[in-house]
């Protein structure tokens, strides 16, 4: 039975959810004081694309924590992120909770992102299932691949571009595989590391056009422009680092049954979690 996986970004939703409210000082409150806004708009965008891709199973991924097998790697890696501002804090948790009462799994564990996760999931679900990854965040376009495609939200609600196997070189002009090494070249300033000092996007979209990978590009290093080989040789460790950093494991111990995953919830159970943090008007979505 051929299955649709939606595999929901967790964080990257209810980070936007709450920046898109918090800059106008809306946090909704419940009347013991405890801020929503982020929650309340996960759900908006988690409700709206089920009913766009309309899956047969939903699985929800999570960080576990800012520190993981890459800040071992590279200590600077996402330390200039600033710790998540206060209203946000009680949110995690409770996000959780409202995800259980979807029962929907809620999937992370210590020393892997999110992204580790949900690539770990998509190549066990897409053997013989379609998979949806349901972000915001570019960094998963490497996992697009035969059975995975990925919708990024765009701006406003409701709207996605989505990357498949068909589609993706004529969007970006390389492969989802290519997408590592691309990182790996320019680096990544939200991540924190810097790839090779001086090449930037289009530098690094033309080398990778010529010489397809990293691997090969090192091998006939002597064939570039000497401007470009000096600023490789000056960086080489910090190159490969960056690929290293750039790239999802997708082979992360985890699991999750997808009969446990079933797109089939109690509305009652989740009206009581609505009641609960007070969402008016949230429950006609369901």
């Amino acid at each position: 039975m051929n299955h649709r996986v939606l595999l929901v970004d967790g964080m990257a939703l209810l980070f936007r959810g709450f920046y898109a409210t918090a800059y106008r000082g809306n946090f909704m409150k419940t009347s013991n004081g405890i801020p929503t806004n982020g929650i309340y708009q996960f759900l908006r965008y988690m409700l709206d694309a089920a009913s766009k891709f309309e899956p047969s199973h939903v699985i929800c991924c999570w960080d576990m924590g800012s520190k993981t097998f890459r800040s071992e790697m590279y200590e600077e890696y996402k330390s200039n992120r600033s710790a998540p501002p206060e209203e946000l804090i009680p949110q995690f948790d409770l996000v959780k909770e409202v995800v259980e009462a979807f029962d929907m799994p809620n999937i992370g564990l210590k020393n892997f992102e999110a992204d580790d996760c949900i690539g770990t999931l998509a190549r066990q679900y897409a053997n013989d299932h379609q998979v949806t990854i349901l972000t915001g965040d570019q960094d998963i376009l490497q996992l697009v691949d035969h059975g995975i495609e990925v919708a990024i939200m765009k701006k406003g609600q409701g709207n996605y571009e989505v990357y498949t196997e068909e589609n993706f070189f004529e969007k970006k002009g390389i492969t989802p595989k290519q997408m590592i090494d691309l990182k790996g070249l320019m680096g990544d300033s939200a991540d924190n590391y810097p790839g090779v000092k001086g090449i930037g996007e289009k530098t690094a979209l033309k080398l990778l056009g010529e010489y397809e990978t990293i691997d090969n590009l090192l091998e006939h290093v002597d064939q570039l422009p000497k401007g470009v080989q000096t600023k490789i040789n000056n960086n080489i460790d910090m190159l490969k680092l960056s690929r290293n950093l750039a790239e999802i494991k997708c082979d992360v111990p985890i699991t999750c049954q997808l009969e446990n995953a079933l797109w089939k919830y109690d509305k009652s159970k989740i009206e009581r979690k609505f009641d609960e943090l007070e969402f008016k008007n949230l429950a006609k979505l369901l």
